[in-house]
């Protein structure tokens, strides 16, 4: 038997216990796992799985070092103590599972320097995209691939947010107090609506995918709160739909360790196999040589994907310990530590095409002064299209070809200044 010490209590954990309770049907490894220690906040709170009291305890420090338990698996969330208790898990000689992409996207070479030096595993696949199985691909299935780029819807929460405007013409505000109603967005929805979360996901696959460290604090992050269903209306018109995306892309060349890396609403073409991602559900896409394209896509959050995830990377560490005993030799493919750090390219320096709204007063020459500004920084404008005019205002659509955002930024300050601009209520990159 393989004796598990299990971190937290809440959600995903709740699954992760209902799993391995109920082995009946499933992969019979799981019946050789036994929940040894629990650790929890709270010995009083009510709990939706019934347990003995005797599974419980406060003390999670004594969790990580008893030498009974093979496999400690994190699922606290946020910063600490979950860091500090993952590496003392590893300092005992403990394989480690978790789900914490907060924990992973800042300490990820710490942690994984650490295991290698005690010889240990730490597993990661529900830490992004909840049951998507896309951290083993990267690692295994993919790892013969040179990866150009990966493209993705990795929050649910917005994703479901965005789609709800778009199909009943909501308010972002009016939709997100539903969402929390429903548990699909915390209290404090700003890990999700900023685009924090999706910034932690993507910094851990880009690090596993162009294989270098990343700062997760260069990762540009920017979220949703700002779209309005005005813009899902007019991108529809235009032919896209606006999701909030992760990107990664890497540079070919002398630049190979240079990076795009950013999270921000996106007007994506409706024939675009993201674009018709909707609700909860989260996808990823990758493009590599020489696979070319490829998507992972399902449920990328809640109880039953997220456990499904965790317990998998369980089974795999038991299946290891199976066949080979505990001092089986470290699979580097399941857990490496890089040695330099990845360069991010400034945002300033990406090229992107940009979707801008503007109010403007209806006065002579005024479409034309704008032309000007933009043409002054080499801006190179696809569309201009004026919506309506209302009260003496007239609103403007332009959608740029690809330019530097840089450029177009200043482009757009030089706009900003003319007497006829009344107001630039959104500006959105579009997806390529």
């Amino acid at each position: 038997m393989y004796y598990i010490g299990l971190l937290g209590l809440g959600t995903v954990a709740t699954g992760t216990l209902e799993i391995l309770s109920d082995p009946s049907g499933r992969n019979p490894l799981i019946s050789e796992m036994i929940v040894k220690k629990i650790g929890v906040r709270s010995l009083e709170k009510t709990r939706t799985i019934q347990l003995s009291q005797e599974l419980l305890t406060q003390d999670l420090d004594s969790i990580v070092i008893d030498p009974q338990i093979d496999i400690v698996v994190e699922l606290l969330g946020g910063l600490e103590p979950a860091r500090s208790l993952i590496l003392k898990a590893i300092n005992a000689g403990k394989h480690v599972v978790t789900a914490n992409k907060a924990v992973i996207a800042r300490y990820r070479e710490e942690i994984y320097a650490a295991a290698q030096a005690k010889g240990v595993y730490v597993l990661i696949e529900g830490a992004v995209g909840g049951g998507i199985p896309i951290i083993k691909p990267l690692k295994q299935s993919l790892g013969s691939n040179r990866i150009q780029s990966i493209i993705g819807i990795v929050n649910g929460t917005t994703n479901y947010i965005l789609s709800q405007m778009s199909d009943f013409g909501a308010d972002f505000s009016e939709v997100l107090a539903r969402a929390q109603q429903l548990g699909y967005a915390e209290a404090d929805p700003s890990s999700d609506v900023d685009g924090l979360d999706a910034a932690d996901k993507i910094a851990i696959l880009a690090s596993l995918s162009f294989g270098g460290h990343i700062k997760r604090e260069d990762v540009y992050s920017e979220g949703i709160s700002n779209i309005t269903a005005t813009d899902i209306d007019y991108a529809r018109r235009l032919g896209y739909t606006i999701k909030l995306l992760a990107i990664a892309r890497g540079n070919a060349g002398e630049d190979s360790d240079h990076l795009e890396l950013r999270v921000h609403p996106t007007l994506v073409p409706q024939s675009h196999p993201l674009a018709s991602i909707h609700g909860v559900n989260n996808a990823v896409l990758v493009e590599g040589d020489p696979l070319g394209r490829v998507m992972f896509y399902g449920p990328g959050a809640g109880s039953g994907p997220t456990a499904s995830a965790v317990v998998s990377d369980i089974m795999n560490i038991v299946a290891i310990l199976k066949s080979h005993g505990t001092g089986a030799t470290l699979d580097p493919l399941l857990s490496r530590a890089h040695q330099h750090y990845c360069q991010i390219t400034p945002i300033e320096e990406i090229k992107s095409s940009f979707y801008t709204r503007l109010i403007t007063l209806d006065r002579p020459g005024a479409i034309g002064q704008i032309g000007t500004c933009f043409g002054e920084q080499n801006v190179s404008l696809q569309s201009l299209v004026q919506i309506g005019l209302k009260a003496g205002q007239a609103e403007l659509v332009i959608v740029s070809h690809d330019v530097k955002e840089g450029l177009f930024r200043r482009a757009l300050e030089s706009v900003r200044q003319l007497e006829a601009i009344k107001d630039i209520p959104s500006v959105i990159r579009v997806l390529a």
